[in-house]
């Protein structure tokens, strides 16, 4: 996720021919996917254990918050594993770390303890924290340095990718399609509800040994296979520094604006399935499928679109149009009625395809020797995607279960996007924004 490489010492000559960057950077590729995959397979987990252990919108929602509060925790630990270890045994580290956490879905389902989901999933985010701190700089410096954009723009297009499989995936093999009413679980004895419920909460085994085996089957080939060594030669980003960079006003918008940003991308997809459901008129499969085939296809046709685009307005200006459309599908979802609500929600991802690398790039500019301090701290910003889902499940629990009541909370984050991005981006200094 961050844009800006540190300085590193690679025994690669960056000007030799590009084959020999081939494999390594299909290996990094392959780490884009598989954080995608993980993230983008919540929005089908969340309503899927909410109907298998009967849980509320707030306790659905710590799903989100376990993952994300993982990368809060561990922003600053993963940069000091890759200072210490390189790039590759780094890689190797947070691998095998999301593998064992992926696995922990096994017990988890067989003890039926929704506790042990979110210890797992907490561990699953330590391990991809690791990976998405060490990706980005890592192909960076997989090739000539003048082709480094090229190659995180196809991380990035990998990555978004997954946003596309991953709920299909997911609908086809954790959702059983069986849809009790209240009425119909209140009817049936003790031991048929315990068996109905426990088919459920084992559903998610298949999908997740198979991402466990991905994340241990990659480790393996950055093990086996000669990489590039590579390790962080710059200085490490004391505590004291934080504080010094938030003296840019712009930069202390950007986290705000980042940490709602992240926030209100994390409610969406959360809610996506139950608002297409209730409000849409579709049953749980076909809800699972319109989050693969409509929300995450208009977010990876946005994410291309957007870097079309980059080229002819300002990132300022880009930001502040989609983050009006964001909100106006927003409402449109809040007040729509039918297969307009399924709709909206799928064209607010449209919207929210550019916001994170746009917000990034402009909390950066101007701070020269202080970027690193300023990217940690917009990292640290992922937050709010462990604090807003929920928020949102809270209003939802105490508006008796009225989700679009709660889909607000995304309307309020796009809204403070909105202002981020018509004034608050400025820097203090005589920097122009407009030449980025």
């Amino acid at each position: 996720m961050q844009p800006s490489a540190p300085t590193h010492n690679t025994s690669s000559n960056q000007a030799g021919s590009g084959n020999k960057y081939l494999v390594p950077f299909i290996l990094v590729a392959f780490l884009f996917f598989l954080w995608g995959m993980v993230h983008n397979l919540d929005g089908i987990l969340i309503p899927h254990l909410k109907k298998a252990f009967q849980l509320s919108n707030t306790e659905s929602m710590l799903i989100d918050s376990a993952i994300f509060t993982a990368y809060f925790l561990m922003a600053i630990p993963a940069g000091m594993i890759l200072k210490r270890w390189g790039y590759k045994k780094g890689i190797i580290t947070g691998l095998i770390i999301a593998g064992i956490g992926a696995f922990l879905f096994v017990p988890a389902a067989n003890t039926t303890t929704y506790f042990i989901f979110l210890i797992a999933l907490f561990i699953v985010g330590c391990g991809i924290t690791i990976l998405e701190t060490a990706a980005n700089p890592y192909a960076a410096i997989l090739g000539k340095p003048e082709t480094a954009s090229m190659r995180l723009n196809l991380g990035a297009a990998v990555n978004g990718l997954a946003v596309f499989i991953a709920p299909l995936l997911g609908t086809r093999f954790i959702f059983s399609g069986i849809q009790h009413s209240d009425a119909e679980l209140a009817a049936m004895t003790e031991v048929q509800k315990a068996a109905y419920l426990s088919m459920e909460v084992s559903r998610v085994n298949t999908t997740y040994i198979f991402i466990a085996l991905g994340f241990i089957a990659v480790a393996v080939m950055f093990f086996l296979f000669r990489l590039p060594e590579a390790k962080d030669t710059s200085n490490t980003v004391k505590l004291s520094e934080f504080g010094q960079v938030l003296k840019h006003r712009h930069l202390r918008w950007a986290v705000i604006a980042q940490f709602f940003y992240v926030g209100a991308q994390v409610c969406v997809t959360s809610v996506f399935v139950r608002m297409a459901m209730k409000y849409g008129g579709v049953n749980e499969v076909e809800a699972g499928n319109k989050l693969g085939y409509l929300y995450g296809a208009l977010f990876l046709i946005g994410r291309f679109l957007g870097t079309i685009l980059t080229r002819y307005f300002s990132s300022s200006r880009l930001l502040m149009l989609f983050s009006i459309g964001a909100a106006l599908f927003s409402v449109i979802a809040i007040t729509g009625h039918g297969q307009i609500v399924i709709y909206s929600m799928s064209i607010v991802g449209f919207f929210m395809s550019i916001m994170f690398p746009t917000i990034f790039a402009l909390g950066l500019v101007g701070l020269k020797e202080e970027t690193k301090a300023g990217s940690s701290l917009l990292v640290m910003a992922i937050v709010g995607g462990a604090i807003l889902p929920p928020v949102m499940g809270q209003i939802v629990d105490w508006q008796n279960d009225n989700i679009k009541i709660g889909f607000a909370v995304p309307l309020v984050c796009f809204l403070v996007i909105l202002f981020f991005s018509v004034g608050r981006y400025k820097p203090d200094s005589t920097q122009v924004l407009e030449t980025q």
